[in-house]
């Protein structure tokens, strides 16, 4: 991976809050939504969201702006049989730059040339035939023997995945299964709460690797499902109930669905339809409120009797609703 700092486009200073920020507006831009068929938009948004997730891990960034470890996490080589890395050729052991110490780079072409006359075996390994640089540009490790490096460890492919969560399942929390292009299923855990558009990283479970290196992982962005009763404000949910003619007239108890089970509303007579009765915590993650607008329902096919009373009120006592 690059710079993380680099990728998001701010300074190694940065705030979490400005990391974050950063990260939103390249996400919103990348998103797979916006861009299906762009594959460059999409390795972009995997990018961004890799930087992300290894900035906003204190430990990792720590680490990272002290030089310990570079930007795939990886530890950087910081020394070798007690010589400093730093120093320059030709020095006693341990000594600085400045004061003749070994380079690290120097350390390895000494150990990796055979020890000053020691036989290599093809492919220049001291210890014989099958150690040294293999095909398709491996490289020898002496400190293991086989082959790694840029082509050995190659890690596979990640994959993005589009999952529409019902609000149901969002807000109770909890696991939800997940099937990856490979045909295997899995279980997910959903943040609580959960924001649209946010993303959970499955670590191994994207393309498997060209070589011996490690898998991608997952990208797992959520969004909310179209809900059949439901219409999601932020937090906040909203419903549409109806209720009869005489209900609004004479008032009524009703019963509302909430994402928690259904519950009764006490209506008033007479009450203002224009304006939504508010169920105060129950709409999302017990953080939003339930707004609950009435719509009157006729009777189907129409009735002689309301419409006989409706002439007389319309005669007799009409009222205005309108300006």
């Amino acid at each position: 991976m690059r710079d993380p700092y680099t990728v998001l486009g701010v300074p190694k200073s940065a705030s979490e809050k400005e990391i974050k920020s950063a990260y939103r507006k390249l996400a919103k831009t990348f998103h797979p939504d916006q861009n299906p068929d762009d594959k460059t938009a999409h390795e972009k948004f995997a990018e961004a969201t890799a930087a992300y997730d290894f900035l906003s891990d204190k430990t990792k960034r720590g680490q990272f702006d002290r030089g310990e470890i570079d930007a795939d996490g990886n530890p950087k080589f910081s020394g070798f049989g007690g010589f400093d890395p730093s120093g320059a050729r030709g020095g006693r052991p341990g000594a600085g730059a400045g004061a003749g110490g070994f380079n690290a780079e120097d350390i390895l072409k000494e150990f990796m040339s055979g020890f000053g006359g020691t036989r290599r075996g093809p492919g220049g390994s001291p210890f014989g035939a099958g150690a040294g640089p293999g095909a398709g540009g491996a490289n020898w490790d002496p400190f293991t023997g086989g082959a790694t490096g840029a082509a050995g460890s190659a890690k596979g492919d990640d994959v993005v995945i589009n999952l529409a969560v019902s609000l149901e399942d969002a807000h109770k929390g909890g696991s939800v299964p997940v099937t990856l292009p490979s045909g295997k299923t899995v279980s997910v855990k959903l943040p609580s709460p959960l924001e649209e558009g946010q993303q959970v990283r499955l670590r191994g479970q994207g393309r498997p690797s060209p070589l011996t290196g490690q898998p991608g992982d997952a990208l797992v962005t959520v969004k909310f499902a179209k809900h059949k009763h439901f219409r999601k404000d932020g937090h906040d949910l909203r419903v549409d109930v109806p209720i009869a003619l005489y209900e609004a007239v004479l008032g009524a108890k009703v019963r509302v669905p909430t994402l928690d089970g259904a519950v009764e509303l006490n209506l008033p007579p007479g009450p203002d339809t224009s304006k939504a009765m508010r169920l105060k915590g129950k709409g999302l993650f017990g953080k939003g409120d339930l707004y609950v607008n009435l719509r009157i329902v006729l009777p189907k096919g129409g009735d002689p009797d309301l419409e006989s009373l409706m002439r007389f009120w319309k005669d007799q006592k009409p009222y205005k609703v309108r300006d």
